[in-house]
């Protein structure tokens, strides 16, 4: 039994290894999906770069040549979302992403201990930030809680799209 445990952490160990050098490597785009909606919308966005680090960025701004949004991937283009992003990001900001990494909801509220959601709309809308400075702010607000990305991993809560 304690052999199987073994084998399974590092397996686990390995992917998350895998996963976070190809993601290094990359351009990635990071989005965050509101699933709570009956067709998830993209709410948050950010490019990670290893020369830039996370640059945020309001998905209702990044279109394609169609004028179709980053938030809307999921109900203009249900059959390739990803895809669709990357055409975005390449149309808006000359950035092709290799990887999207989803984080959901559930996601957001292991890693950061709360509605995270919520807090970043209260320092968006409520009280006027730019969206890159309120997730900022509503981030600094919690604790991160680093053991629970590898569970996300695992459940499927973060996703890696291979574009």
């Amino acid at each position: 039994m304690k052999t199987a445990l073994k084998l399974i952490f590092a397996i686990i160990v390995v992917i998350i290894i895998v996963l976070a050098g190809l993601t290094v490597t990359s351009n990635a785009l990071v989005i965050a999906t509101d699933t709570t909606e009956g067709t998830p919308g993209v709410d948050m966005a950010a490019v990670w770069t290893l020369s830039d680090g996370f640059e945020w960025i309001y998905p209702g701004s990044s279109l394609n040549a169609e004028g179709q949004t980053l938030h809307n991937i999921y109900l203009d283009d249900p059959d390739r979302p990803y895809d669709a992003a990357a055409d975005i990001m390449e149309y808006t900001y000359n950035i092709r992403p290799n990887v999207v990494v989803t984080v959901n909801n559930a996601a957001a509220e292991k890693i950061f201990g709360g509605d995270i959601v919520s807090d970043i709309r209260e320092y968006d809308w409520g009280q006027g930030y730019d969206r890159g400075v309120a997730v900022e702010q509503a981030m600094g607000d919690f604790n991160i809680n680093y053991l629970a990305i590898p569970e996300c991993i695992l459940t499927g809560d973060i996703a890696f799209h291979f574009i």
